[in-house]
C-alpha cells in the first residue's frame, strides 16, 4: 500500500526509499509522463442544482460529521468484495462514489486513462469531485485511494486499505455541503491504482508500479498550471483502524504537521497523532513534487495490512470520525473561517 524507509513492499523483499532520488523520478514523471499513458477526461454533472442547506452553516462544522455513515460507506465497499484497479467490482464502487457526492451537489470529473503495469495495459479512473460550478475556486485537497491491491492467494477487501479512508471521503463530501463556501474551496480526490499490481519497482529510475492515479493527476495538474492554486491538502489512509494511531511521515510539510496537531489538541485527539520513524511513500508524494504541500494521514502501524484480514471488524466509527473532525477543524482554520494557538510539538524542529 505504502513504501518506507524500513519497510517491505508487497511481496517478502525490502526495498529502502531512496528519497532524494525518489523525488527527481517523480519530477521526471510530472514533467514528461508515464510511459503508454492515454487520458480521456469525462464530466459527470451533478443531478440538480446545489441544494441549499436547510438551516444555517454549522459554526463547528467538524460536529456533523458521522462516524457512523464513514463506516457504512465502508461497509459498502466491502461488502462488493475485493476491488483492484480495472475490474468490474471497482466500476461498482464508483458508482457508489458518484451518487453520493451528486446527492450533496458535487459536480464530478472522471479522469480516465490508461497505463503500463507488470501484468500489461490497465484502465484507471480518477473521480475529482469539485462544488459550486467552476475548477478555479479550489485551493485545497482531501484525497483517498479508492482501490484495493489484487492479490492471487487471499481475499483482499482491504477495509482499512482503500474503504476506510473513501468512506470517510464520501461523508466529507455530505458534511462539506452544509458550508458552501467552505466546499468551493475543497477539491476531492479518489485515486484509482494507489496500490502496486505486484510491487513498487522503479525501471532505469523511473517508478514504474503503483500511485499510477495520484501521479497522473498531479502531472496532469502541472501541465495545466492548476497545481498552482493549491495552497495544501490532506490525504487520508487506512485511518479506520479501532486502535487509531496516524503516523505522520517525519518529512511532511511542517506548517500542515504543526497545524493538524493543533486541530487535533483542540478536539482532545492529540494521542492519536504521532511522528513515524520512517519516511512515508504514496500518494501524497507527486502531489508534493507537483509544488502542493500535501500531508499524509495514515495508520500505517497496522498489523492487518495486506491480509485477508483487513476485514470490516477492524475498524471503528469512532476512529473515522476523529479523522474527518481533525481535518474539518483544520480546513477551517487554513480558510481562515478560525483559528488555532501556535504551539511547537515533540519531533518539529
Amino acid at each position: 500500500m505504502v513504501t518506507t524507509t524500513c519497510s517491505a513492499f508487497s511481496g517478502s523483499s525490502a526495498w529502502p526509499v531512496n528519497k532524494r532520488f525518489l523525488a527527481f523520478t517523480l519530477t521526471l514523471l510530472l514533467v514528461f509522463g508515464g510511459g503508454g499513458c492515454k487520458r480521456r477526461t469525462s464530466a459527470s454533472p451533478a443531478g440538480s442544482a446545489h441544494p441549499t442547506p436547510s438551516g444555517p452553516v454549522p459554526a463547528e462544522i467538524w460536529k456533523e460529521f458521522s462516524g457512523d455513515k464513514a463506516f457504512a460507506h465502508a461497509k459498502a465497499q466491502c461488502d462488493i468484495g475485493p476491488r483492484p484497479s480495472g475490474s468490474p467490482e471497482l466500476e461498482k464502487v464508483r458508482a457508489l462514489i458518484v451518487a453520493e457526492l451528486q446527492r450533496s451537489g458535487w459536480a464530478v470529473e472522471r479522469q480516465v486513462f490508461t497505463d503500463n503495469t507488470p501484468r500489461g495495459p490497465v484502465q484507471f479512473v480518477n473521480l475529482i469531485a469539485r462544488y459550486g460550478g467552476s475548477d478555479k475556486t479550489q485551493q485545497f485537497l482531501v484525497c483517498s485511494h479508492y482501490d484495493t491491491k489484487i492479490f492471487d492467494t487471499i481475499r483482499f477487501v482491504g477495509a482499512s486499505d482503500g474503504a476506510s479512508s473513501t468512506g470517510a471521503l464520501m461523508e466529507l463530501s455530505r458534511v462539506l455541503a452544509l458550508d458552501p463556501a467552505l466546499a468551493r474551496q475543497v477539491e476531492l480526490v479518489f485515486f484509482d491504482g494507489e496500490e502496486a499490481v505486484v510491487q513498487y519497482s522503479q525501471t532505469n529510475g523511473i517508478l514504474t508500479d503503483g500511485l499510477y492515479g495520484s501521479r497522473h493527476y498531479a502531472r496532469e495538474l502541472a501541465t495545466s498550471g492548476r497545481n498552482r492554486q493549491f495552497r495544501s491538502g490532506v490525504l487520508w489512509d487506512m485511518i479506520g483502524n479501532s486502535k487509531l494511531n496516524i503516523t505522520l511521515s517525519p518529512d511532511s510539510p511542517p506548517q500542515i504537521m504543526q497545524d493538524i496537531f493543533a486541530a487535533a489538541d483542540q478536539l482532545q485527539s492529540r494521542n492519536a497523532f504521532s511522528i513515524s520513524d520512517r519516511t512515508i511513500l504514496d500518494d501524497h508524494s507527486p502531489l508534493n513534487e507537483a509544488q502542493i504541500a500535501v500531508i499524509d494521514l495514515i495508520g500505517f502501524d497496522y498489523p492487518y495490512w495486506h491480509t485477508a484480514d483487513d476485514t470490516l471488524d477492524k475498524l471503528s466509527p469512532q476512529s473515522l470520525a476523529t479523522v474527518g473532525a481533525v481535518t474539518l477543524r483544520w480546513l477551517k482554520t487554513a480558510t481562515g473561517q478560525g483559528s488555532t494557538p501556535v504551539k511547537k510539538y515533540a519531533g518539529q524542529d
